[in-house]
């Protein structure tokens, strides 16, 4: 009776604790491989077959693997660093006139974020031997860049900003010495916000050009090939900027499977699969900075509205294998099914679209190798590498998220307190090759300019956790 109270308590204060997550992506996609410090350590090598509480949302079948109630604590700090180099233009009217960006670089878009995670095991006793129970909260998705007031690409980008909490209950099986079975029911709650500046100078040129003194509602946002129009000399390209606010959220249910065998006392294998989760954000449209002249004109009114959002599915396998006593190497494999994104399109309540973000990505594949080497029974040392494919590809590579191929590079170690507590901390550097933006201006979906360059960016990761037993 008192693991159910234990469980039931450890759950809901993990489920209140959850409002605090937010993300900033730290793997391919916006996918964050931050549930565990000792994973970090290891290039997340070998993830899904740890003596350690977060297998409850990775593989739950791992579960087994622990033989005390365990709680566990991670927090790991992602600093991602990254500078654009480009530029791009307005197209006016006729269609050969363009008109250069103004503007800075952005500034650096990533702030230093703290990611905690969760969890807690129960294994059950007596009639119940040989069942596991588990909770988490944990943060598997998140992005956030931030670019400064006037850089050259506020067209396309100001703030993209996406969280996800996850509050998993997972329950395990263990069959014998060799198999054990798991799976988890996934809570997730979405939360969106994305933004960026809109080019009023020009809306309100367009209209001069087509010698309309009201608002010209029939016509796209093009830009005024001529900034000394006689009906509004003021108004020019790039001279009134304001700003579209989108926010949403929603909440919705997926779940995690999983298995792990132990062909004999050395050698372990996991296996989980966890699903796509479809969220319907919705929220408010916001227009800022309007100017007078433009009103009356429906596309630039607040309204609600929304998106759709797909967090994807991911297949992994794991494996260990102690060479000595004190040796272990691991492996990871996981496929990571971005294709599930293929465009963010912003709608109003009324079915009216505001605009339009082709994506096209495309299933990812991370493969890692990692050790641990234990220097006595109270350290631990473990080191890894990995490389990241991205989702992205040089066509729709959007400056909301430079993303593109990672190498990655961990240390970490662990020091065994006592028999119940164990601290643990790791350090990781990805390094990012260099990602292309070339987007051509798009006026029938929104996006009334192009933006051309590339980012240099990197990413370091430190993270401390605390493991408790009893």
């Amino acid at each position: 009776m008192s693991n159910n109270r234990s469980l039931r308590a450890s759950a809901l204060a993990l489920a209140v604790l959850g409002t605090l997550f937010v993300g900033q992506a730290a793997a391919s996609g916006f996918q964050l491989r931050e549930q565990s410090v000792k994973n970090l350590g290891r290039s997340s090598a070998g993830s899904l077959v740890g003596k350690d509480a977060s297998v409850v949302s990775l593989n739950p079948a791992a579960m087994t693997n622990l033989d005390q109630r365990t709680f566990q604590m991670d927090a790991t700090v992602i600093d991602l660093s990254a500078t654009f180099h480009g530029g791009g233009t307005i197209f006016g009217l006729p269609a050969s006139a363009a008109t250069s960006l103004t503007g800075g670089n952005g500034g650096d878009p990533g702030d230093p974020t703290l990611v905690p995670n969760m969890s807690a095991v129960f294994p059950m006793h007596g009639s119940l031997e040989g069942l596991y129970l588990g909770a988490s909260v944990g943060a598997p998705f998140g992005l956030k860049t931030e670019y400064a007031p006037g850089w050259v690409g506020r067209y396309r980008a100001m703030t993209s900003d996406l969280k996800t909490v996850d509050l998993t209950l997972s329950a395990a099986i263990k069959f014998n010495e060799v198999a054990s079975v798991g799976i988890g029911l996934i809570y997730e709650h979405a939360q969106a916000t994305l933004s960026k500046s809109i080019d009023f100078g020009s809306a309100i040129c367009a209209q001069a050009a087509a010698g309309l003194p009201a608002p010209n509602t029939g016509n796209v946002m093009l830009t005024c090939f001529n900034p000394g129009w006689a009906l509004y000399p003021l108004y020019h390209p790039q001279s009134a900027d304001g700003s579209l606010v989108i926010n949403g959220s929603d909440t919705n249910m997926g779940y995690v499977v999983g298995a792990q065998i132990k062909p004999n006392e050395r050698l372990t294998i996991g296996l989980s699969y966890r699903s796509e989760i479809r969220h319907n954000l919705r929220g408010t449209i916001d227009f800022n900075g309007v100017p007078a002249l433009l009103g009356a004109d429906p596309r630039f009114v607040d309204s609600p509205g929304g998106a759709k959002l797909v967090t994807p599915s991911i297949a992994t396998i794991s494996a260990s294998y102690a060479f000595t006593d004190r040796f272990r190497m691991m492996f990871d494999l996981q496929h990571t099914g971005w294709s599930s994104l293929q465009d963010v399109t912003i709608v109003r309540s009324s079915g009216v679209v505001v605009g339009s973000e082709d994506f096209s990505w495309g299933g990812s594949n991370f493969i890692s190798v990692g050790g641990e080497y234990d220097l006595s029974d109270a350290f631990t040392m473990r080191f890894g590498v990995g490389h990241d494919q991205t989702p992205t590809n040089d066509l729709t590579r959007t400056p909301r998220l430079p993303d593109n191929n990672r190498m990655i590079y961990s240390i970490g170690g662990t020091w065994n307190v006592s028999e119940n507590l164990s601290l643990d901390a790791a350090y990781q550097r990805i390094e990012i090759k260099t990602p292309h933006i070339a987007l051509p201006a798009d006026v029938a979906h929104g996006n009334t300019s192009s933006l051309y360059g590339y980012f240099n960016g990197h990413a370091n990761l430190f993270g401390v956790s605390m493991q408790y037993r009893f």
